[in-house]
């Protein structure tokens, strides 16, 4: 087992699970491995709505906090429900601090089932944004990632979401984790100050 700063916090971010239990158990075992403070869920858990069971309890079952975002397969109240079943924190327009850092997010996506407006999109973020402003180093969770990102290169079909781009613009975050295009899963760029991580159904160790 890694031996680990106690300074900083690491993260364990995965997105786009679509109701794969095996591989929810998957990184369960790595966060427990890996000696990870915070798992991040950035949306997609369920195919279309479907398949909730087994994807926030094997990280529970390690002891893991949670916290998590609804994609463009569920909608916000089957989040809450998962978030409030599993004693999980659903970031949608919401924000939590952990070790001086602020996480705050937006679920959904600009395209599919449960569509959001660009400025739906902005204004949630801003929501979150507005009570952990003043932590040392912020976090934005996204489901779907900003225009003008490399992520938009991978895919015809997924445009990237002008109201995030004007959330990094305005906020800065230190970092914003979104998933969303299967094939861009991590890759990473910096978009002025903000480092954007593509995370996907494998996850990504991030160390802040």
């Amino acid at each position: 087992m890694e031996q680990k700063d106690k300074s900083r916090l690491r993260i364990l971010a995965a997105g786009d699970i679509h109701g794969d239990t095996s591989q929810a158990k998957k990184l369960a075992e790595q966060a427990e491995r890996e000696n990870i403070d915070l798992v991040v869920l950035s949306g997609d858990l369920t195919y279309a709505e479907t398949s909730t069971e087994g994807i926030i309890g094997p990280f529970v079952k390690k002891g893991k906090k949670v916290v998590l975002i609804p994609g463009n397969h569920e909608t916000v109240a089957t989040a809450d429900f998962l978030a409030e079943l599993y004693g999980a924190t659903n970031l949608h327009g919401y924000s939590i601090k952990y070790k001086d850092i602020g996480f705050f997010g937006c679920g959904g996506a600009n395209i599919g089932m449960f569509q959001l407006g660009e400025d739906e999109i902005f204004e949630l973020i801003k929501k979150g944004y507005d009570r952990i402003k003043d932590a040392k180093k912020k976090i934005l969770v996204t489901h779907v990632h900003p225009t003008g990102s490399l992520m938009e290169k991978f895919t015809s079909f997924f445009p990237g979401s002008e109201g995030v781009k004007k959330a990094i613009d305005t906020f800065k975050p230190d970092i914003l984790i979104c998933s969303h295009v299967h094939e861009a899963q991590g890759i990473e760029e910096m978009i002025g100050k903000t480092k954007v991580i593509s995370v996907g159904k494998k996850g990504k160790i991030i160390e802040i």
